[in-house]
């Protein structure tokens, strides 16, 4: 499912992947969780979860961002393609070191890979310590 990309005003940041925006026409909006496709951030309690969650926020909190939706996962965020500022909010996290690749949902972004390769090897953000990926952490706590 891709659907034409929507004209939103992000409104909160749930975490470093997950923001929740109001698209639409005054009168008529329609409030929207939406989880940033290709990537998985820290979780809130983890660590540098607050940090990927405050990078996140500096890059789209009160901002307009264009959303394209890929799908919807098993809690019914829409799963999309995010833009901040005229920047792709995946890149700009995995970039920085906020968010893992999230491989098995990154079908067609090679450009994270080399990306995240390269935070890793200069220790930027998560990558300056022991990083141990979300879906990991999830699994334990």
């Amino acid at each position: 499912m891709t659907a034409a990309a929507l004209l939103c005003l992000v409104i909160a940041i749930t975490d470093g992947d997950t923001i929740k925006a109001r698209c639409g026409e005054p009168g008529a909006y329609q409030q929207i969780t939406v989880r940033i496709s290709a990537i998985d951030a820290p979780e809130k309690r983890q660590a540098f979860g607050q940090v990927s969650r405050q990078h996140l926020a500096a890059l789209c909190f009160q901002q307009r961002a264009t959303i394209t939706p890929r799908t919807t996962d098993k809690y019914d965020r829409t799963v999309a393609d995010v833009e901040c500022q005229g920047q792709d909010v995946a890149t700009r996290q995995v970039r920085a070191g906020m968010a893992w690749v999230y491989t098995k949902y990154a079908v067609g972004r090679t450009d994270l890979k080399m990306l995240e390769s390269t935070a890793k090897a200069e220790g930027r953000g998560l990558w300056s310590q022991e990083a141990v990926a979300p879906w990991e952490w999830r699994k334990v706590h």
